[in-house]
């Protein structure tokens, strides 16, 4: 990867002139520019440097005279610069439907894009856009396909919070099981492992919801992108340090709003107390797995600690309002299909501006505001 400075390309630098020193002493015959320690200095070759003094001769600094040549060549050096390699570690299902869509836009930029993913998988299949790199699992097509709609089912169903609790609890160990075999498998390839570290790339994007992307982030050590939906338990506001106040952030399966009262916050804060059992069983076999792969001990909140960015399809439009992280970046729009509305759709007062919706009309999204038509 090459780094072009800005004053490169613009040819000028503002340097003030108490930095312009002529004294023999310095280690130059004639002016120099002495930029004191700690201040930012770029060498002839435009790096930037930062620490003890550096002295560089008035006729060579840069941005004061360029060789023509020069910035011809590290201007041809733009193309190198913009291209990179990305590894993803998607997660089977929902997951990988909004992941794919970007893996292939970032394809199209002119990145070099490599999928690592089981041969068993509902969604992740091969495509022209991008390598594909498989690993051999000890399930089949029948038993994933099962599992997830198991899984699913339980999520629409009715019922107190104590039955719709035990049915996730179950639900989540089944495919958190899926998972776990899947990852060791992964990691126990060697050869695959040794492909992937060869291939020097420049950053890992995974779904932390299944940590296999982040164990190898680790051992590649590479700077890890998590496109996400959420964390179970909630470990996202943990491991960025995000505050998540019970006073307005409802927790799930509460059915609460924004807006409580005292003792819809009270109830709101004890519904944390059973995440600890979740997150024990559904994610702590990932901790050992990483253990042992990365021959130290390791959290869970190790790993997650480790995201550079944090991709949250998420969109305030439609959810509740919640602090965020400067890491962290709403893009729910990814998951959201761009179609023209008919006009005969649009509100009255809202024709001739920018609207988005389906293409039955029945959700329409204008300056931040979700309407719902009068037909409908």
């Amino acid at each position: 990867m090459f780094v072009l400075q800005p004053f490169i390309i613009s040819g000028i630098t503002h340097l003030p002139p108490s930095t312009l020193n002529k004294d023999p002493q310095l280690g130059c015959g004639t002016d120099c520019l002495k930029v004191p320690s700690g201040q930012r200095s770029f060498g002839p070759a435009g790096v930037s440097l930062l620490g003890d003094t550096h002295l560089i001769p008035a006729g060579m600094a840069p941005g004061l005279r360029a060789s023509p040549g020069a910035v011809v060549l590290l201007l041809s050096l733009l193309g190198l610069a913009a291209a990179g390699k990305l590894l993803v570690v998607p997660v089977d299902g929902s997951p990988w439907l909004s992941m794919r869509e970007v893996v292939e836009m970032i394809q199209q930029k002119g990145h070099e894009v490599v999928v690592v993913a089981p041969e068993v998988s509902l969604h992740i299949k091969p495509s022209k856009n991008f390598v594909m790199k498989m690993y051999s699992v000890p399930y089949t097509q029948e038993e994933l396909k099962q599992e997830f709609q198991a899984f699913f089912h339980f999520s629409f169903e009715q019922g107190s919070f104590l039955e719709r609790f035990v049915k996730a609890y179950k639900g989540i160990k089944r495919i958190t099981n899926f998972g776990i075999t899947s990852c060791g498998h992964l990691l126990q390839n060697k050869e695959l492992i040794r492909y992937l570290e060869d291939s020097k790339f420049d950053a890992l994007l995974t779904d932390p919801v299944v940590l296999c992307g982040a164990i190898l982030a680790q051992r590649l050590s590479l700077p890890a992108v998590y496109f996400l939906r959420g964390v179970p338990c909630d470990l996202d506001f943990e491991a960025t340090q995000c505050p998540r106040p019970p006073s307005y952030v409802p927790r799930g399966f509460t059915q609460l709003t924004d807006r409580m009262s005292f003792l819809q916050r009270v109830k709101n804060l004890l519904h944390d107390i059973p995440d600890l059992f979740l997150c024990d069983f559904a994610f702590e076999p990932y901790s050992k797995l990483a253990s042992e792969f990365l021959q130290r001990e390791v959290t869970v909140q190790d790993l997650l600690r480790k995201g550079s960015v944090w991709l949250l399809r998420s969109e305030f439009v439609l959810e509740y309002p919640r602090p965020l992280m400067p890491n962290i970046i709403p893009i729910g729009g990814v998951n959201c299909a761009h179609k023209q509305l008919p006009q005969a759709a649009v509100p009255s007062g809202f024709k001739g501006r920018s609207v988005e919706g389906n293409h039955q009309g029945q959700l329409v999204k204008v300056c931040g505001r979700t309407l719902i038509p009068p037909a409908v």
